[in-house]
C-alpha cells in the first residue's frame, strides 16, 4: 500500500513519539500527530532537531469527533495508526471510568469517523486505505508457567486497562466485519525504551535508584513480561501497516521473558557499572517488596511466528544492550525526565490504598 499520509493518535506518547520519529527518519511519509496532551503526553518526545514540514501536530481529543472529522477532511490520510489510550494499569485500578471514555468510547468515536472518509473514498483509494490498531498482549489476561499468547488465544482481561482494551479490539474487529472497513489489530508485549513515562516498571526504577530511593517491587518480583523494545516495536508496526493482511491480527512479542524482579536487578547491576551510589553499595540493597497489586497477571508472553512468518519480522536488539542503552538515556537525558517530576506526577507507586514494605 501507498502511505502517503500517516494519522497517528497518540504521538506524543511513549510508542507514539517513537514510531512518529522512527517515520520521520525513515519514511517519506507526511505524519499527523494527534494527541490529547494528558499526564503522559510529552511533545518534547519528538525532538524540534528531526521536525519537518512533513509533520502536523494537533492538540486534539479522539472523543471530539467534528474535531476527528475535520482533521481526516483536512489531511486525506492513507492510513491510521491508531495509539492513543489511556495505559497504566495501576491508574486503571484507581480511576476505571476514563479507561473506559478514551480507550472504548474515544476508538468507537475515531472508527466511525473513519468508516464516512473511507466510504467518502474513490475504489482506488479506498482500497490503498488502512485503520491499524496498537493494542496489548494483556487482552488474553495471565498465562500459567506455560505457553504462549496466540492471535487465536480467548480474551480474559484482568485489569480495568486490559478490559477497555479488549473491548477496543471488538469494536475495531465489529466495523470490519460490519463494514468490510479494511483493519489491522497489533498485540504487543511490553515495550521500553527512552521516553517512557516514569511511571513505568524500568524508567521508575532508573529514576528513584538516582535518587538513592527505595525500589518497590510487587509481591515477590516473580510476574514475567515479555519484553520488547521500542525501536524494534516501531518497526514491526509499520511492517504490518505495509505489508499486513487486512483484517488479521498480529501479536508482536520480545522473545524475551523476564521477571520483575530480574528486571530490576539488571537495571541496579548497570548502575552498579556505570554510576555507583554514593553509599558504595549495590543499588540492590534499595530493593524493597510490596503488596501485590489486585489482579495482578502472572505471566504474559507472545507467540511472534505469524509476523515472522508471513511478514519476516522479528526483534533485533538484545535485552541486556537495549536495557543499557534505556539506562544511560535516563541518565544522560534528566532534564527531559525532570520536567515531568515536577508537575503532577510523584515517584509513589499507583494502585494501592497502601504500600507496605514486607
Amino acid at each position: 500500500m501507498n502511505t502517503n499520509t500517516i494519522m497517528v493518535t497518540g504521538g506524543a506518547g511513549f510508542i507514539g513519539s517513537a514510531l512518529i520519529r522512527w517515520l520521520l527518519a525513515n519514511t517519506n511519509a507526511t505524519v499527523v500527530n494527534i494527541d490529547k496532551l494528558t499526564y503522559a503526553g510529552n511533545l518534547a518526545s519528538i525532538p524540534e532537531t528531526i521536525i519537518s514540514d512533513r509533520y502536523h501536530f494537533h492538540q486534539s481529543d479522539i472523543c471530539d469527533q467534528s474535531a476527528m472529522r475535520n482533521l481526516f477532511d483536512t489531511y486525506q490520510p492513507d492510513a491510521i495508526m491508531h495509539l492513543a489510550a489511556e495505559s497504566h494499569v495501576d491508574r486503571s485500578i484507581d480511576s476505571g471510568m476514563e479507561f473506559v471514555h478514551t480507550n472504548i468510547v474515544g476508538t468507537a468515536v475515531l472508527l466511525e469517523t473513519a468508516l464516512r472518509y473511507w466510504q467518502s473514498l474513490n475504489d482506488k483509494q479506498a482500497a490503498n486505505f488502512r485503520f491499524q490498531h496498537i493494542s496489548t498482549d494483556e487482552v488474553y489476561g495471565s498465562l500459567g508457567e506455560q505457553g504462549l499468547f496466540v492471535e487465536e488465544t480467548p480474551y480474559d482481561p484482568s485489569s480495568p486497562y486490559s478490559a477497555s482494551k479488549a473491548s477496543s479490539d471488538h469494536l475495531v474487529r465489529a466495523w470490519s466485519r460490519t463494514y468490510g472497513m479494511p483493519i489491522l489489530i497489533t498485540n504487543c508485549s511490553n515495550n521500553y525504551g527512552p521516553y517512557q513515562f516514569p511511571e513505568k516498571l524500568i524508567p521508575h526504577m532508573i529514576i528513584r535508584a538516582i535518587h538513592g530511593e527505595t525500589l518497590p517491587v510487587y509481591g515477590k518480583g516473580e510476574n514475567i513480561r515479555d519484553w520488547l523494545f521500542v525501536d524494534d516495536h516501531v518497526k514491526a508496526l509499520y511492517t504490518v501497516l505495509k505489508q499486513g493482511h487486512k483484517g488479521e491480527t498480529y501479536n508482536i512479542g520480545g522473545n524475551c521473558e523476564k521477571t520483575n524482579i530480574e528486571v530490576v536487578k539488571t537495571i541496579c547491576s548497570i548502575l552498579d557499572n556505570i554510576q555507583p551510589a554514593k553509599d558504595g553499595q549495590s543499588y540492590e540493597t534499595k530493593i524493597t517488596y510490596v503488596d501485590d497489586r489486585p489482579g495482578h497477571d502472572l505471566r504474559y508472553a507472545i507467540d511472534a511466528s505469524k509476523i515472522n512468518a508471513e511478514l519476516n519480522w522479528q526483534p533485533e536488539e538484545k535485552f541486556e544492550d537495549a536495557l543499557q542503552q534505556t539506562v544511560q538515556w535516563y541518565l544522560d537525558n534528566q532534564q527531559w525526565w525532570r520536567r515531568i517530576l515536577d508537575g503532577s506526577y510523584q515517584t509513589d507507586r499507583l494502585g494501592h490504598t497502601q504500600v507496605t514494605e514486607v
